[in-house]
């Protein structure tokens, strides 16, 4: 199992199918070829090889949540909430170069596409902005689902831009904060943002095999 770490499109699709079969708190093991080609296992590594592999994302210890205003939950349980929103997301796509299967992974995980959702500790709308990073994204209205999926998908961007177009580290910058991935170099040892990784990764290799 194989990705370039420098592109966001080629970006460990086969990895999230890995991840989705791996027991919940297992760790993954990386090692890096000559030609830059990273290898990807969930089994500890075994035999003369063994040496060459390092841990990617070790399981990190269960944090407690954090106290924040009393959320929203989604209750939009109509189907067509899945579609409503393709034109902004298209949009969004074209204008950040961002893939829409990722769009739509974290637009799922974030909310299940209801505009009015607020996370425990804030966040709010479809991509789920907390207010000091929906004012860097230039989003005036984070309930607003076209403002919100600009905002959100300029983040991404950011975010990919920042750890060079490195997936994990991406969703990892988007869950926790830049700062964090910056803070641990790599993925911040957060339970939380672990099984955020494994689910956005699910739902981006679902959301692209339908392109």
């Amino acid at each position: 199992m194989t990705k370039k770490p420098t592109t966001l499109i080629a970006i460990l699709g086969l990895l999230a199918l890995i991840l989705d079969n791996s027991p919940t708190y297992g760790d993954i093991y990386a090692r890096t070829d000559k030609d830059g080609t990273v290898h990807f296992t969930n089994q500890r590594p075994k035999g003369r090889d063994r040496h060459k592999y390092k841990v990617y994302l070790k399981t990190p210890p269960i944090r407690k949540a954090r106290p924040g205003v009393i959320p929203v939950p989604a209750r939009d349980t109509n189907p067509a909430r899945y579609t409503r929103y393709d034109a902004a997301i298209r949009t969004a796509s074209r204008s950040f170069s961002v893939p829409e299967p990722f769009i739509r992974a974290v637009i799922r995980v974030e909310s299940d596409y209801d505009p009015v959702v607020v996370s425990h500790a804030g966040a709010q709308g479809l991509m789920q902005l907390m207010p000091a990073t929906a004012r860097r994204m230039n989003v005036k209205n984070s309930f607003d689902p076209h403002d919100n999926i600009m905002g959100g998908t300029r983040y991404l961007r950011y975010l990919a831009n920042m750890f060079g177009g490195d997936m994990v580290l991406t969703i990892a910058g988007y869950h926790a904060g830049e700062g964090a991935v910056i803070k641990y170099n790599g993925v911040p040892p957060y339970t939380s943002t672990r099984g955020y990784i494994r689910k956005v990764l699910k739902f981006y290799n679902y959301y692209k095999s339908k392109i």
